[in-house]
């Protein structure tokens, strides 16, 4: 028997509904066919976008979307992606496969689809290939609500309004793809470029994220916050340049070089990659140390913008468009991360899963006029629960399990939260492929009133195609009972569970 503690009376911070975000790239399948297929198709639409999957993403809960990269953001030029559809200048996306662009989804369109999703923006700048004017006018075009060349360029285009921008990072990987600069070099960028990203709104500041490391590069935190932070008082801006700074860390099975199967896969690759995404609560840990020295109130965000498995491609695919499958293996890396960002929510503020459609660890899958949802989405639907919640206090006595000593990983993992209601939400993974586990909870003395649980769960490679889309999804789980402030349960094997208790 496993017990899990929770102190239901020991709240730890605030979980942001950002911390479930999502990402989507101008690469492979993402936006064109997995998002949109434009007014004319024969695919059912709403101003271009599909409605199979918007839908889906609305009952999925998703609160953030970040656009137009990654790699892709730092060869994009905004203004080849507005105005008239046959106008536009085409390219050739040279990151992404040598396919051309055509620059139909735009600003436009990206602010059409998140209003259709109800979620807020993320919009990525081009530091590698762009300069500080077009950045700027950028943001003029998107926000600026007065007379002015951009405001009235966008309302020519056909949008009287401003949008509102919620998140703007300036540059992607700069360390990489973004421009493979210096982390010294590119802290001076920043504090350029981001001067002139305005808020022309003061009632709808636009949040600016400066480019962090990639894995375990602590110089680059280390450099950025010297030369970025400034203590409270000492700048205009109360706290220095930056609202946040990102984190990048991909789970793969071995090596960039041979990632592995998505599917294909045995007891010991599950348990390799199971323990390599645990990495993510080492590096969690490690650049939030250095935050806490310079920013001890925590009031610059750890954004964790791109993260999730990373596999060989599908055979027969374009290696270029990074398509995937999608199995139980995700759910649980998925699950595992979510837990992470929650138990760490005082300093982790956003983070999105790479990518939303067709790409990496995606939610949903599409063929033609097909979808199909990915174990993966089962686990965000699941986890929406914590959205905007209170981080309770928990702990389970897990037990480490494993076919390698270097690959081992505990057995079961968890997270707890309160929400709004005074509900209480408990998020728990079994990261065993073989073994089920009983658990006995304990809620410090609190009255039970009602319980209730579902699961995500099947075989460790359990994945849903387009002949069997209903493999894996999420079902009531009835196998619970609870007794004055103890909850009984049964955790299945490579399962995770969602158990929601009204005290």
């Amino acid at each position: 028997m496993y017990n899990l503690f929770i102190n239901t009376g020991k709240e730890l911070g605030h979980i942001n509904p950002e911390i479930q975000g999502h990402f989507s790239e101008h690469l492979g399948r993402c936006i064109y066919e997995g998002i949109f297929v434009g007014e004319d198709s024969d695919i059912p639409n709403t101003k271009g976008m599909r409605n199979d999957v918007v839908e889906a993403l609305k009952e999925m809960k998703i609160p953030v979307l970040r656009w137009p990269g990654g790699c892709f953001a730092d060869e994009y030029h905004w203004k080849d992606g507005i105005g008239p559809k046959e106008s536009r200048k085409k390219m050739i996306n040279t990151n992404w496969g040598g396919v051309t662009e055509d620059n139909s989804f735009g600003t436009h369109e990206f602010m059409e689809l998140a209003e259709q999703l109800g979620c807020k923006t993320y919009v990525n700048g081009n530091v590698g290939s762009g300069t500080v004017r077009e950045m700027s006018e950028w943001v003029e075009y998107m926000t600026f609500d007065g007379v002015s060349p951009m405001a009235d360029l966008r309302r020519a285009n056909g949008r009287e309004k401003p949008w509102t921008v919620d998140y703007f990072a300036v540059g992607n990987e700069t360390w990489g793809c973004g421009g493979n600069m210096v982390p010294e070099y590119y802290a001076n960028l920043y504090k350029q470029y981001q001067t002139f990203v305005k808020n022309y709104d003061q009632n709808k500041k636009i949040k600016k994220l400066a480019v962090g490391p990639t894995d375990k590069d602590y110089n680059w935190t280390e450099t950025l916050l010297r030369e970025c932070f400034r203590q409270q008082g000492t700048f205009p801006q109360n706290f220095g340049y930056m609202d946040g700074l990102t984190l990048h860390y991909y789970t793969l099975p071995y090596d960039w070089d041979h990632k592995g199967s998505a599917t294909g896969f045995n007891d010991k690759e599950w348990y390799m990659t199971l323990a390599k995404t645990f990495a993510m609560e080492e590096f969690i840990e490690k650049h939030s140390a250095i935050m806490d020295r310079y920013d001890p109130d925590c009031r610059i965000g750890l954004m964790v913008d791109e993260w999730g498995t990373w596999y060989d491609v599908e055979e027969g695919t374009n290696p270029g468009f990074l398509y995937q499958q999608n199995t139980i293996r995700d759910a649980l890396i998925a699950a595992i991360n979510l837990n992470i960002f929650n138990k760490h929510c005082k300093r982790v503020k956003m983070a999105n899963i790479a990518q939303l459609v067709n790409v990496l660890q995606a939610v949903i899958l599409t063929e033609g006029d097909n979808m199909i949802k990915t174990p993966t989405y089962y686990v965000f639907k699941m986890y929406s629960c914590h959205q905007d919640g209170e981080l309770l206090e928990s702990s389970i006595n897990s037990t480490e399990i494993g076919l390698e000593d270097q690959y081992k990983v505990p057995n079961l993992h968890e997270s707890v939260s309160k929400g709004k209601d005074g509900k209480i939400h408990i998020t728990i993974g079994n990261l065993s492929c073989t073994d089920s586990y009983d658990v006995c909870s304990t809620l410090m003395g609190d009255n039970i009133k009602s319980v209730k649980a579902s699961v995500v769960g099947g075989k460790m490679d359990d994945h849903n195609t387009f002949e069997e889309p209903d493999v894996v999804s999420e079902k009531d789980f009835d196998s619970i009972s609870f007794e004055a402030d103890k909850i009984s349960f049964t955790v299945p094997a490579s399962s995770v569970m969602h158990i929601e208790v009204e005290i």
